[in-house]
């Protein structure tokens, strides 16, 4: 019946007669289950990304591969060796619960082509191709599922070890024969495996595709790039949405997002801002949620020499300015090649649930669409509440809006001190107290009548 049904969903939207496809589905309105889907991800405002694979044998993060040009045919023989004992996802799920996070997005498969997962698609996976022998992804989504946390797969649309995917900007010298290319061969595989993701493992929050840019150069001065290949995503994302109504599509492109797309993803920045240099050619939608991806440390996989992680301050002032920017934050961690996650992150994930159980009421179900990000901080707002999000005192100890309110209250959240406030002709002001603590997040709280 797998069979049958993974062959049929590599057929169904197969491009007739080699006909170019522009990218994205023509016309696409999204369903109700669609919409319902986009609203409670925007609702969540927090997940965990994990970027986990044989690659963490290794301990050089997750583009060791190409980064040290490890032939396939060498790198193919460490799965033999991969047996993460440890690896326990009640464990893991807990852990991530424990932070506040309310939904994880998982490497299915990563651009070295490992498949994380039992896929009937290829031996090169988890199940078939290593001693330990069990489908990670479906312990950790039937435990999401048992501890109410939505799980997401992580897809990349390239391959550095299959022959059939086209050499792209990566991969150059790992051993691939171009000659060998045959990219309606490689689609199919992949629809393969998407079918295979979301019949199989329950309800799936998010396919999360990466690699789009292998093919498609960077626009320059800040304009889109020229298209000249075509991924095929009118085939890709019908077959998602067919199989799952209500599972969102996302793909980290770098670029305006594509019809049928429905959250846009920003690498390493949030919305508004390209420090990274991911975001030259990102417009911002107004229409479908955001989700900014950053890491705890500076590696996405496991990196034994990284040691760098963030302070639990520095990671909730990111999800303060990300929630005030209206997007959602997916905090990524690298777990070690014995299945752990490292120690630095069950302390950090602890450590942000302690502040998200006491000031979670002004980042989830919040939005921000009131006021732009300024130099005091942020602001979030929900129903008849209004959130100041205040991380640097401001000058003269006072805050201005520049909007009128009809004002309820105005209180210090948390100890609902009462504050100052006047109201002017265009304009609110609010007089925080000389010892307000802006360490980390020091809340206002504003109730409209």
């Amino acid at each position: 019946m797998l069979i049958n049904l993974l062959l049929t969903s590599c057929l169904l939207f197969s491009p007739i007669g080699g006909t170019p496809i522009s990218e994205g589905l023509k016309n696409y309105e999204p369903t109700a289950e669609v919409l319902d889907s986009r609203k409670s991800f925007s609702d969540d405002k927090f997940g965990v990304f994990i970027h986990w694979g044989v690659y963490s044998m290794l301990a050089r993060g997750e583009w060791v591969m190409n980064n040290e040009n490890i032939k396939y045919s060498d790198y193919s023989m460490f799965p033999g060796g991969f047996y993460p004992s440890h690896f326990n996802a009640a464990d893991w799920v807990s852990a991530i619960k424990a932070s506040g996070a309310k939904y994880i997005t998982i490497t299915s498969r990563h651009h070295d082509g490992f498949s994380m997962f039992g896929t009937k698609m290829s031996p090169y996976n988890i199940v078939d191709a290593t001693p330990f022998g069990r489908d990670i992804l479906k312990e950790l989504a039937d435990e999401c599922h048992k501890q109410g946390i939505t799980i997401n797969f992580y897809y990349s649309l390239l391959d550095w070890g299959r022959p059939d995917y086209p050499l792209g900007s990566s991969g150059k010298d790992l051993g691939k024969d171009p000659s060998k290319a045959d990219f309606q061969s490689y689609l199919d595989f992949m629809c393969g495996q998407i079918t295979e993701l979301l019949t199989n493992y329950g309800p799936v929050g998010c396919i999360w595709f990466d690699g789009d840019w292998d093919h498609i150069a960077k626009g320059k001065d800040g304009k889109e790039p020229e298209i000249n290949f075509d991924w095929h995503y009118d085939r890709i994302y019908s077959l998602i949405h067919s199989l799952q109504p209500s599972c969102l599509v996302g793909n980290n492109h770098h670029r305006t997002p594509i019809s049928g797309e429905d959250i846009q993803i920003f690498e390493r920045d949030v919305p508004g801002e390209n420090t990274a240099g991911y975001s030259k050619t990102s417009v911002i939608s107004e229409s479908l949620p955001l989700e900014t991806c950053k890491t705890m440390n500076n590696s996405w996989g496991y990196d034994v020499r990284d040691k760098n992680f963030k302070t639990t301050s520095q990671l909730i002032r990111t999800l303060i300015g990300t929630a005030g920017r209206n997007a959602n934050l997916l905090l990524n961690i690298g777990p070690q090649p014995d299945g752990r996650i490292p120690q630095e992150a069950i302390e950090r994930f602890a450590e942000i649930g302690k502040w998200l159980s006491a000031n979670g009421e002004t980042i989830y179900g919040t939005r921000s669409t009131m006021l732009t990000p300024q130099k005091w901080g942020v602001v979030t707002h929900k129903d008849n509440k209004i959130f100041l999000h205040v991380t640097e005192y401001p000058e003269g100890g006072v805050i201005t809006l520049p909007f009128t309110l009809k004002v309820k209250s105005v209180t210090a959240f948390g100890t609902q001190q009462a504050l100052t406030y006047k109201k002017s002709k265009g304009s609110f002001s609010i007089t925080l107290p000389s010892n307000a603590d802006c360490s980390i997040d020091y809340i206002i709280q504003i109730i409209n009548k």
